[in-house]
């Protein structure tokens, strides 16, 4: 697995659905961005998985695997979280990304843990979205590519051209 030099981390949270994953990662090796993924997941990725799958860019991907939340949580207590959510109350685009910022993504049909929006809650985010369809949320790639790109843009996309 490739181990570049990550500037910022996507963290899925029990996904559930691989190409949703399987999206992220390849924006994630595309753009040198770490990518966490906590258990339990909803598929596998081991090798022979991945083979059948055709993601022939999953070498390049900057993968962690956490066994827990808790263990996620206790590796990286000393970074900085943007916790994406629809309860969030801040605008995504409103707030400054740096170096080493963690995004963190919940699964598909639940997001994130409510305990742990309630922990952490002081920097969940959110996508504005028509009143309409505020009882749903967009698809979890698309979400987490739309603020990954952001803090990008915020960081002159360093290390892209």
């Amino acid at each position: 697995m490739y181990k570049g030099n990550s500037m910022f981390h996507i963290v899925f949270v029990e996904p559930e659905i691989p190409p949703n994953t399987g999206n992220i990662a390849r924006t994630c090796a595309a753009t040198n961005t770490r990518l966490h993924l906590v258990r339990p997941l909803g598929f596998n990725i081991d090798d022979k998985s991945v083979r059948r799958a055709g993601l022939d860019y999953w070498k390049y991907v900057d993968l962690e695997v956490h066994d827990s939340l808790e263990a996620f949580i206790q590796k990286y207590s000393d970074h900085r979280w943007f916790l994406a959510t629809t309860k969030g109350s801040k605008n995504y685009a409103e707030v400054e990304y740096k170096d080493e910022d963690m995004l963190i993504f919940g699964r598909e049909t639940k997001g994130l843990p409510r305990d742990f929006i309630e922990a952490y809650g002081e920097n969940a985010i959110r996508i504005p979205m028509s009143l309409n369809t505020r009882l749903r949320s967009f698809n979890l790639a698309n979400s987490a590519n739309i603020i990954l790109f952001e803090a990008l843009r915020q960081n002159h996309f360093p290390g892209l051209r």
